[in-house]
């Protein structure tokens, strides 16, 4: 590499790891003002909120707004180079435009590689901690808000609450079905039912149920009160969302085949996340290309004005992820495709900003 490689790398790299820092340190203090509370109540050591929890917040910030902050990094690079015309000196001095970006994808390269490394590898880990700490100090309760969930315990054995009230281990308007070669044979369905961790049984009050004979007709039976062990546990309906981000690739894979087999509703959540870990790391490169195409010019309002056109088209791609996210957990987009719609789209608006940069 040439000197000019060095010169922009150095820049881009250095300030990147001082914006990362930067935005670390604001995002401790917002957390910190929201969360003191909780860690002064619930005793947690200083030496555990520093390095098991903000130290292991850091990793999984810094990770999550990578892209937007390299984003920002080039802006305020390529602008100071542009205001103080050393991009106009290099041009006529008879450097191309695509000689120019070589650094830039060099050091995106670099920090491509970087997330992916954090994102698959190290974070899992990290985010193990700091979750623990969570759970412990801060997010001491645990609540399922979903409602009318089913999960299959046994082989032909589809258990349903209408609500559950995770804190008190108790399930609302309990359902439970036997199912033999496509014929429904029983039903239990009862006004609550209480898990009793003690002794891992369960305690199912106001019982009917109804066995339903191959000739079509019924008996039907109302019990008070049964004592029994089933295959499942509350938290079989529900976990904390944050446990997604501490598993790493093949644990979220198996997790999503055994989410399908239960008929959660959270599967577009999780290969959300799965899949985000990739492309996250990716949007690096097109938010590259935008930048550069974007800051190279001198323009009348100079590196303020870059950054406002760099904060707009921030904001906008950060709101094209959000609605095609919305779009997988609810409409029922693909997930694959939806993490990746906006990388496509934006990449598609730097190759028209590319063609109309100066050469």
């Amino acid at each position: 590499m040439k000197l000019l490689d060095w010169y922009i790398i150095k820049k881009f790299l250095s300030t990147f790891f001082f914006m990362i820092v930067v935005f670390c340190v604001i995002a401790i203090v917002f957390d910190l003002s929201e969360n003191i509370d909780d860690l002064i109540t619930n005793g947690a050591p200083l030496g555990e909120v520093l390095i098991d929890y903000y130290l292991n917040f850091c990793f999984f910030f810094g990770n999550m707004l990578s892209a937007f902050i390299v984003f920002l990094t080039i802006i305020l690079v390529t602008s100071n180079l542009a205001q103080k015309t050393e991009f106009i000196a290099m041009l006529s001095g008879g450097v191309s435009f695509n000689r120019l970006l070589r650094p830039y994808f060099i050091a995106s390269t670099f920090l491509v590689g970087l997330s992916l490394l954090i994102a698959h590898v190290i974070l899992p880990e990290a985010n193990k901690t700091k979750v623990d700490f969570e759970f412990k100090y801060i997010h001491t309760r645990f609540h399922i808000s979903e409602h009318d969930l089913y999960r299959e315990i046994n082989p032909g054995n589809i258990a349903y609450f209408r609500s559950i009230t995770a804190e008190r281990n108790v399930g609302y308007k309990f359902a439970l079905e036997d199912w033999e070669d496509g014929r429904l044979v029983r039903k239990l369905m009862a006004s609550k039912a209480k898990y009793i961790e003690e002794t891992g049984r369960w305690l199912i009050t106001n019982v009917r149920i109804r066995d339903i004979h191959p000739d079509g007709t019924e008996d039907l039976r109302v019990v008070n009160q049964i004592d029994t062990v089933l295959n499942m546990q509350i938290s079989d309906f529900g976990a904390r969302s944050e446990i997604v981000s501490t598993m790493d690739y093949a644990a979220l894979t198996k997790y999503i085949e055994e989410e399908k087999q239960r008929g959660s509703g959270n599967v577009a959540f999780i290969e959300i996340e799965k899949y985000s870990r990739t492309s996250n790391a990716f949007a690096i490169y097109v938010l590259t290309l935008i930048g550069v195409v974007v800051a190279s010019r001198k323009v009348r309002g100079g590196t303020g004005l870059h950054l406002f056109m760099a904060v707009i088209i921030g904001v906008t791609y950060i709101f094209a992820l959000k609605m095609t996210t919305v779009a997988a957990t609810n409409v029922g987009l693909s997930a694959n495709i939806a993490v990746w719609v906006p990388n496509m789209i934006f990449f598609a608006l730097g190759i028209f900003l590319y063609t109309r940069a100066q050469k």
